[in-house]
């Protein structure tokens, strides 16, 4: 059914699709889930309560034919996506859903996912037609985590590309498509299904952090660029954190996309409209507003004379998504100016991310190659907090430590229309961080900290040959006072079989329990109790309410009686902060595991695992250049720390 206004054809011709049944898409039981009916509900209650329906081109869902899905999907899934959830599938349906990544199913679930994917198809034809200016699919499941053989992350069919597939196959007037993808998830369905494709410029903005953010892999990396003639046509720009906003997104049209798309020169725009980057996401963790998408779209829309196909994708707070949904309706529609405006500066991180982007992609894409200005690039939110990344532990955990002066804390506020600055948590995290930036600790590394360019990584950021993972550094990026090095009567060894930073292979750790037997080398570097917290939790990498400090003043004035601390963490394998002694009558302290781990590590619990060549590369040069031992001497005393029993 399509329903057409007479004021709708004097304006620009927007189409919406919106139909029930893609509601019976449900858990099997009822039971609570972010990506549920009222998502779509909510997004048409807004709608008809601003009255844009009747300023629209409405349709009713119509389902995708099997040949076009077949163009991005294998036969066994579109087989099963078909059948799923007809009778003969009801007493294994939930079992065979369990078998995927993030994934439920119903009776329901195979109408609502051909309606989905053929929605998309029905308003991209009509707006390469002319028919429209441009449309928004209010659809559901969304699409862009589904890949060829798989359904994955809320995801059947993969809407966009089976739209962008029938558009190069069934349009000869469309020879290049832009697919954006703003969702906060990585698109990594789409990604591989354009991924050789010169004629589909694949675009993902999301956040990554180096691989710990869902799907989790190395899929959005910056350095998947694309493969033989699709070499430069795909383009990741991969947030190291949480917490970006409007600032941080239009950076990236501005320096990136906006650039790189007037030399591409798209026939048609298709947009992945997920919004869970917005502000109160409960996935997302973002803080794009209902302007952020307004802008970000506006300047989309001047590209391909305006043929834009949004599709949903994700966004789970069910106001912000309503009210995100609607800005970009009304900038389709063009009949009123943007309202709002942003004053915040990106993060640090985002220009890191920018740069290295642009470097990335410049030898495909010229308008990429000249340097940014430092002008430029110097204008960014306040380092109030710390990002952080890197560590040796392999669970990574939601971590967002970098807040801009502006965006202390996002609050849901008036539709979601304005920013607001936490005083309260600012001070208290300048409070602490000014009363231990006068406290200096001496900080004992055992492991491939002990070479001072690795621990480094830890103070001014960066990352070095062999780590897999970039560390974003310290508040006070100030080097150490003093270094110097000792051995102390522990035991090293070496855990784990497997590290976010290091890949296979084990890494060190300390014996919390002395023995007169044991010797262990450690280098020590003086730094402020400041900066010792940070350290710890980037040597975690678990999520902390950084307004107040892992290790104060108490804990370091009582640690010399209890001689270890243990700082809680839900994940991390560093969490004990182990007393020393003092050198110069300043406490020693190092990070290790809680003897609760050597117990499992000797029971056979815990794998013991030698190190990779690059970690043991990092010792020796740490132990060499130090001068505590020959490169032949650091080779047999790591030999012996993996070989001998605990």
């Amino acid at each position: 059914m399509e329903v057409n206004s007479e004021k709708g054809d004097r304006r620009r011709r927007v189409g919406l699709v919106y139909d029930d049944r893609m509601c019976k898409h449900a858990t099997a039981d009822g039971d609570p889930h972010p990506e549920n009916p009222d998502r779509i509900r909510a997004i048409w209650k807004k709608l008809e309560s601003a009255g844009i329906p009747q300023r629209c081109v409405v349709f009713n869902a119509k389902e995708a034919e099997d040949k076009h899905i077949l163009s991005v999907h294998s036969n066994n899934h579109v087989n099963l996506i078909k059948n799923i959830s007809s009778k003969q599938f009801d007493s294994r349906r939930n079992r065979i859903a369990s078998r995927f990544n993030s994934i439920y199913m119903n009776e329901g679930s195979s109408e609502a996912a051909y309606l989905a994917a053929g929605s998309v198809i029905e308003v991209a034809e009509r707006v390469a037609k002319g028919e429209l200016s441009s449309a928004f699919a209010i659809v559901r499941p969304p699409g862009h985590h589904a890949e060829q053989n798989e359904p994955m992350g809320f995801c059947l069919y993969n809407n966009v590309a089976i739209a962008t597939s029938f558009l190069l196959n069934e349009r000869p007037d469309i020879k290049k498509i832009l697919i954006v993808d703003w969702d906060v998830h990585h698109g990594n369905g789409t990604q591989k299904m354009f991924w050789k494709d010169p004629r589909v410029l694949f675009f993902s903005v999301h956040r990554h952090e180096f691989g710990s953010f869902y799907p989790a892999n190395d899929d959005g990396f910056y350095a998947m660029t694309g493969e033989g003639p699709g070499a430069g046509y795909n383009i990741n720009v991969p947030w190291e954190n949480g917490r970006c906003g409007d600032a941080d997104y239009l950076a990236v049209w501005d320096h990136i996309l906006i650039p790189v798309a007037k030399d591409f020169n798209p026939d048609i725009v298709i947009i992945s409209a997920g919004f869970d980057a917005a502000i109160g996401d409960p996935l997302g963790g973002c803080h794009v507003t209902p302007y952020g998408y307004s802008v970000m779209l506006k300047k989309l829309m001047e590209f391909a004379e305006g043929k834009i196909i949004m599709a949903l994708e994700g966004g789970y707070n069910l106001v912000s998504l309503a009210n995100s949904v609607l800005a970009c309706v009304e900038v389709l529609l063009e009949d009123k100016p943007i309202a709002g405006s942003s004053e915040a500066y990106p993060f640090e991180s985002t220009w890191r991310v920018i740069q290295a982007v642009r470097q990335e992609l410049s030898a495909f894409w010229p308008t990429l190659a000249d340097e940014l200005p430092k002008k430029l690039t110097s204008c960014k939110a306040s380092p109030l907090q710390l990002l952080v990344a890197s560590s040796d532990s392999e669970d990574e955990s939601d971590i967002d430590l970098h807040i801009g002066a502006e965006n202390l804390e996002a609050v849901v506020q008036d539709g979601l229309s304005k920013l607001k600055v936490d005083e309260d948590s600012h001070d208290l995290v300048a409070t602490w961080r000014s009363e231990l930036s006068k406290i200096d600790v001496w900080y004992a590394s055992f492991g491939s900290n002990m070479w001072k360019s690795r621990f480094l990584c830890y103070i001014e950021g960066g990352q070095l040959e062999g780590m897999e993972k970039r560390c974003s550094g310290s508040v006070d990026r100030n080097p150490p006072k003093e270094i110097m090095w000792k051995t102390v009567p522990h035991r090293l060894f070496f855990g784990r079989d497997h590290s976010s930073t290091w890949g296979p292979g084990g890494v060190a750790f300390l014996n919390p329990e002395e023995n007169n037997q044991d010797r262990a080398y450690i280098c020590l570097y003086r730094i402020t109790l400041e900066q010792f917290n940070d350290v710890l939790l980037q040597e975690n990498a678990s999520s902390y309410d950084i307004s107040s400090p892992l290790f104060d003043l108490v804990a370091l004035n009582s640690i010399a009686d209890k001689q270890s601390i243990s700082v809680e963490f839900k994940s991390g394998w560093y969490r004990s902060v182990l007393y020393l002694g003092k050198e110069c009558d300043i406490p020693i302290l190092t990070l290790t595991c809680p003897l609760s781990d050597v117990e499992a590590f000797k029971s056979g619990d815990l794998p013991m695992s030698a190190p990779s060549k690059e970690y043991a590369n990092t010792i020796i040069r740490g132990l060499t250049e130090g001068k505590q031992l020959s490169e032949e001497e650091a080779i047999a005393y790591i030999q012996e720390a993996s070989t001998k029993p605990l």
